[in-house]
């Protein structure tokens, strides 16, 4: 059984490739779960001792951990990367227009 596979190549944002009407706010609150995770591994902090730093509950920080953002708001984040010691930055710039994104994603 031989099938031809058509190959999509991705923008490089899976939440937008994947058309989530919130793929903005998905994608800045995995970069903020990234960012703590890996402020945590950089400090050697268990899922108990940052959860004592940032003044959350040790849940939140297992929720963060296995991905689970949903009951995250992002200011929350934030905040937890700001008491990790990190600071954030946001930019914010036009978005391509839909004939511009069409361009991009050819071949």
């Amino acid at each position: 059984m031989n099938k031809d596979i058509e190959i999509t190549k991705g923008s490089g944002d899976v939440f937008r490739d994947l058309d989530f009407a919130d793929a903005d706010t998905m994608r800045l609150k995995a970069n903020l779960a990234a960012e703590i995770l890996s402020a945590m591994k950089r400090r050697g902090l268990t899922n108990r001792a940052a959860a004592k730093l940032t003044g959350v509950d040790e849940t939140d920080i297992s929720r963060i951990r296995h991905a689970d953002l949903d009951r995250f708001t992002l200011d929350r984040l934030v905040m937890i990367v700001n008491r990790l010691g990190r600071s954030v930055e946001i930019s914010v710039r036009p978005m391509p227009t839909r004939r511009a994104a069409a361009r991009a994603s050819r071949p």
